[in-house]
């Protein structure tokens, strides 16, 4: 009697997508140990290169050792390419691949890459597949060749050097990874807008989400056609960027050890800079562990709620966000219903927006416990940390490289779970779904 071993079968779209950020990180990992793929002699250890791996699949930027000493150009390269393969999504990734061989995307490629790229119908999967590549690249060159003038004319660098800089960085701008070819992130350049404003612009734009960059590509003239998913993601999008930028340039205006010995144009620029990398980048032109701890605070809360949904942004996005605002805002008033710029929100987002917000708070909170029960550092620093990674951000307070492995991996944990969100990996997680044919009694208990 022969007995045959039957592996699981992926049959959600949810279950497939986590699967492949899962391979997607391995290969990385595997990639990264080899010895070519190190500066030093010898290979990373496992957990240096899986949490590497994973922060670039997981477009995070939060790293355990130095990105430019630590890697050779080999190990830089498998990082670049993680970011453009995380930040294109799995599945995208793969459903490209199957139209430049077959030219054809079958119905089980359809229904992943609409579940990763949030597309609503099956039919236009092939259209946003290529679309979201075309995207990417026509922005990431524009970007890149940007940066890469500068650093040729401004700073001396080699052209051969200053490509590589400016595809580097313009590929972990666009993706909001944050990762950076230089010890101290962009700290040196600082006042250089010829830099900052670049990456800024290219997190901004990859931090809208790809369904926005279409329809304000399609109808930027016509914005009373826009769909309630654009106008809330540029609405939430414009008060947290001039919000959170005027927070940050406040709070650390007189602090010596970040803004303090700037000009005032340069205080304004590393503001702006420093209040669009919450978004879910992770550069820093200032020095985040010298922070006051108000723009931590801060900092966290603009982590936390991200960037917008179907883009490259973590967080649990600004749609999630300004969902629950409105909800709140019709129950202060007494609506029976939650509607904004003309529209009725249907109950079942609302539900929806709810769980991702509870589950969101959940692990950040058990993690930031973790942190205060094993560590010795503050409740401030910890939550930042822990914000960050669930977030996908890649700031830090300088803390993820002392960390004991176990919390490292905690913080691997955390990235993963944020760039797929709850609801994927607890749906992908799920053995089987169950439908309640019948309803039980109503009862109200009290609330409040």
């Amino acid at each position: 009697m022969v007995v045959t071993r039957r592996w699981p079968r992926l049959r959600h779209p949810a279950q497939v997508v986590v699967a492949g950020f899962a391979m997607a990180i391995a290969a990385g990992t595997g990639l990264l140990m080899l010895p070519v793929a190190k500066a030093g002699p010898g290979g990373a250890n496992a957990v240096e290169a899986l949490f590497t791996s994973t922060s670039a699949v997981c477009v995070t930027g939060l790293v355990v050792v130095d990105t430019p000493g630590y890697w050779s150009g080999f190990g830089q390269a498998v990082i670049v390419a993680l970011i453009q393969v995380g930040g294109f999504g799995i599945m995208t990734f793969a459903s490209l691949l199957v139209l430049l061989v077959s030219h054809r995307i079958g119905l089980r490629a359809r229904l992943t890459a609409a579940a990763e790229t949030k597309t609503i119908g099956l039919g236009d999967v092939r259209a946003v597949v290529t679309g979201v590549v075309k995207a990417s690249l026509l922005l990431e060159a524009v970007t890149a060749l940007v940066l890469a003038l500068r650093f040729a004319t401004a700073y001396d660098e080699s052209w051969p050097r200053a490509v590589w800089l400016g595809v580097f960085h313009a590929v972990s701008a666009f993706n909001n990874a944050g990762f950076a070819l230089y010890s101290d992130n962009l700290m040196g350049f600082v006042t250089d807008p010829w830099i900052c404003v670049p990456i800024a612009l290219a997190v901004i734009a990859g931090g809208l989400g790809f369904p926005v960059l279409f329809e304000l590509r399609r109808r930027f003239r016509k914005p009373r056609g826009w769909s309630l998913h654009t106008k809330i993601v540029l609405w939430a999008s414009g008060v947290f960027l001039v919000g959170g930028s005027a927070f940050i340039t406040a709070i650390e205006w007189s602090n010596p050890a970040t803004l303090g010995p700037l000009d005032v144009p340069g205080k304004l620029l590393a503001g702006f800079f420093q209040g669009v990398m919450p978004r879910t980048a992770g550069f820093n032109s200032i020095d985040t562990s010298q922070m006051n701890p108000a723009s931590w605070l801060g900092t966290d809360v603009l982590m936390f709620i991200g960037g917008a949904s179907a883009g490259t942004a973590g967080g649990i996005k600004v749609t999630t966000f300004a969902v629950l605002f409105f909800v709140m805002y019709a129950e202060v008033r007494g609506e029976g219903a939650v509607n904004l710029f003309n529209r009725r929100l249907h109950g079942d987002l609302q539900r929806q927006a709810l769980t991702v917000v509870l589950l969101s708070v959940a692990a950040v909170a058990i993690s930031t416990l973790a942190f205060m029960v094993f560590t010795d550092y503050s409740l401030d620093q910890s939550l930042f940390e822990v914000t960050s990674a669930f977030a996908t951000v890649g700031l830090s307070t300088g803390i993820t490289a002392d960390l004991h492995p176990g919390l490292q991996m905690l913080l691997v944990a955390l990235m993963f779970i944020g760039r797929l969100g709850p609801i994927t990996v607890a749906s992908a997680l799920a053995l089987r779904s169950r439908v309640r044919l019948y309803d039980l009694p109503e009862e109200r208990p009290v609330i409040g």
